[in-house]
């Protein structure tokens, strides 16, 4: 998970966890969020970390280091599944995903983003309420 904890995440969680006997979370840490926003997070990651946790339908939340190569924490972890957001799908980088995934026996499954929530909009709401 990435900056801020909203109902699209949560909704994504619920969906993984239908579909897994295991959930495992990632929260990226915020020299990630960082490098691949070109900002720092809202939400610290240790706070991120408290908020995944205590959520029942969460398993074990680990901190995941890396971008777009998920590989260094499937070595680290080996998942079956990897869950993503729809917007990776048929993209370039959904594509490389893919094939890494394939590659060790695992498979992505996309689902879809809920509407009208997004970590911009709130960020924007909290800076422009700042």
């Amino acid at each position: 998970m990435y900056d801020l904890f909203h109902v699209g995440h949560l909704n994504i969680l619920r969906r993984a966890r239908a579909q897994c006997d295991h959930l495992i979370v990632g929260a990226v840490t915020d020299d990630v969020v960082e490098r691949t926003k070109g900002r720092r997070p809202v939400i610290a990651l240790e706070e991120r970390l408290d908020i995944l946790g205590s959520l029942a339908i969460v398993d074990e939340v680990v901190v995941d280091d890396c971008t777009s190569d998920k590989m260094p924490m499937w070595e680290r972890l080996h998942f079956d599944v990897l869950f993503k957001g729809d917007d990776w799908q048929g993209t370039p980088k959904g594509d490389v995903l893919e094939a890494s995934m394939a590659g060790v026996g695992a498979r992505v499954v996309y689902f879809p983003y809920t509407h009208g929530t997004t970590s911009t909009l709130l960020r924007q709401f909290i800076t422009a309420n700042s």
